[in-house]
């Protein structure tokens, strides 16, 4: 479980497949601590550690991770978010967060305001039951506040803190980012139908 604010940033410094599975070795600060087994969501996708050296920890993503996250579209040198999982002395600052990625957006208009940008993204629609105005959403791992819905898109507003830390300092329109929508939300849906 994450919570959506971002650690680090880092880059992909290596990425092959090998039989259906897709590999990726992420750089690392050498005082950055990183264990076999550990999760560690990148793009918010949540990504166990195989591997690591002093200078990168490599990760390994199966079929489906490949249908339903943007990690197919990774390349080498390619900048991600990285947040370890929470522990029991961890602040809960941003919302809960799984890692666990329901679908890939697409950034369609990014509005700059002073300091801030105002990002709209578009999703399938079937998602949208999900997403509230003024709720909590993770878009490449970052917990951030809905602004407005419509059918198919919904808009956030990033302060500059936000842009500086995270890999939104390079996002552009056409862009494929990981949605994972609120996870409290899904489980009163699913009530709700029964």
């Amino acid at each position: 479980m994450f919570t959506g604010i971002i650690k680090k940033t880092s880059v992909v410094k290596d990425i092959y497949k090998k039989n259906e599975n897709l590999f990726a070795s992420i750089s690392k600060e050498k005082d950055w601590p990183v264990e076999l087994g550990q999760s560690i969501a990148i793009n918010g996708v949540c990504s166990t550690v195989k591997s690591f050296d002093k200078n990168s920890f490599l990760v390994e993503w199966m079929p489906e991770t490949l249908k339903k996250t943007s990690v197919n579209s990774f390349k080498k040198g390619t900048m991600v978010n990285l947040e370890t999982s929470l522990n029991l002395s961890t602040m809960l600052d941003g919302h809960i967060v799984q890692g666990h990625v329901d679908t890939v957006g697409k950034v369609v208009e990014i509005k700059p305001k002073k300091d801030s940008k105002v990002i709209k993204i578009k999703l399938p629609s079937q998602f949208m039951k999900f997403i509230a105005d003024k709720g909590s959403v993770a878009v490449d791992g970052v917990s951030l506040t809905v602004v407005d819905t419509g059918k198919d898109w919904f808009t956030v507003s990033l302060v500059s803190y936000t842009i500086e830390n995270t890999n939104f300092k390079n996002t552009k329109k056409g862009d494929l980012v990981n949605i994972e929508t609120d996870v409290l939300a899904k489980y009163l849906y699913k009530l709700m139908k029964k």
